[in-house]
């Protein structure tokens, strides 16, 4: 199993151990990838999933500029476009850091609630 397919998987155990309803993973559009959707109550939370090893969480930044928060939102856009149902919910985005360094007995895993939001 690659790194960031693990990092998926685990970040999605993660928000449903945190009570999320994981509505779909990897969600593509021409406009770029959203690796989890879930349902967080009436919250829509559109999910970036940063699996790394090597780079701590303050290097969190250079993985979630300011260019991979536009495609995410326009994918997001997209996915509301497609799923009307849930246009009268409140969105969130999130980042989940999931670090399994070698150096870490186990992973550690953390979620950033409204990491960023949409600039208008």
């Amino acid at each position: 199993m690659n790194k960031g397919k693990k990092g998926e998987d685990q970040a999605a155990a993660a928000l449903e151990t945190a009570g999320m309803e994981i509505i779909t993973r990897n969600f593509r559009s021409k406009c770029g990838e959203i690796d989890i959707i879930a349902r967080d109550g009436e919250t829509i939370v559109f999910t970036e999933v940063k699996a790394w090893s090597v780079f701590g969480f303050e290097d969190l930044q250079y993985g979630i500029d300011q260019k991979k928060q536009n495609k995410i939102i326009k994918t997001a856009k997209y996915f509301l476009s497609e799923n009307r149902k849930y246009n009268k919910m409140a969105i969130r985005f999130d980042v989940v850091f999931v670090n399994n360094s070698r150096a870490l007995t186990g992973s550690q895993i953390t979620h950033l609630a409204s990491a960023f939001t949409e600039r208008v």
